[in-house]
């Protein structure tokens, strides 16, 4: 079983981080975490190559994780919440997902056969709302043929308390370990 996390935190033993390891203490098989912060990744150009072509025109280290999401049985986008938000790094990754999009809307394809499962992980302290976020996490995991999609685990209140310590988050997140796992 292969799992990619899509980690959408600038802070790699910040909150989110937190919540992805506990995923990962029960998670079986090989699970790959894309950083946004610290990955090689332009974001989409809009040179609309992708309305008539397979793929991305920008070579970089985004066609790793195109091969990557075709072999996958699992997809988890993990992210703080920015003014009601994923993060603006992991929306640029996310961009380079609207080569599905054409692939389905102007090419008449699949782009990705292999059905998956999904979730998602939001965590942040502000007073926003999780669910602008969670939508369009959901919107990127559909891309992706995630047909199955867990409910969001949510840890809102990391201002005044670590996510690790939010005890309905941690067991959310070994929730997810189990969904992926087949349980």
């Amino acid at each position: 079983m292969n799992t990619l996390i899509l980690n959408g935190s600038p802070r790699p033993q910040g909150d989110t981080a937190g919540l992805i390891g506990v995923v990962r203490e029960s998670l079986r098989g090989e699970a790959r975490v894309l950083n946004a912060y610290r990955c090689d990744i332009s974001p989409c150009v809009d040179c609309r190559y992708c309305w008539e072509n397979h793929g991305c025109a920008i070579n970089d280290s985004m066609q790793e994780v195109y091969a990557y999401i075709q072999e996958c049985d699992n997809i988890l986008i993990a992210s703080p919440i920015y003014f009601s938000e994923l993060t603006g790094k992991l929306l640029d990754v996310a961009g380079r997902l609207q080569t599905y999009f054409c692939a389905r809307h102007f090419r008449g394809v699949e782009p990705v056969p292999k059905p998956k499962k999904g979730a998602v992980i939001l965590v942040g302290g502000g007073d926003g709302s999780m669910e602008k976020a969670y939508d369009t996490a959901c919107a990127l995991l559909r891309h992706m043929n995630c047909q199955e999609i867990l409910g969001a685990v949510v840890s809102h209140n990391t201002n005044r308390q670590p996510a690790v310590q939010d005890m309905k988050a941690t067991q959310g997140a070994r929730g997810i370990a189990e969904f992926f796992n087949g349980g």
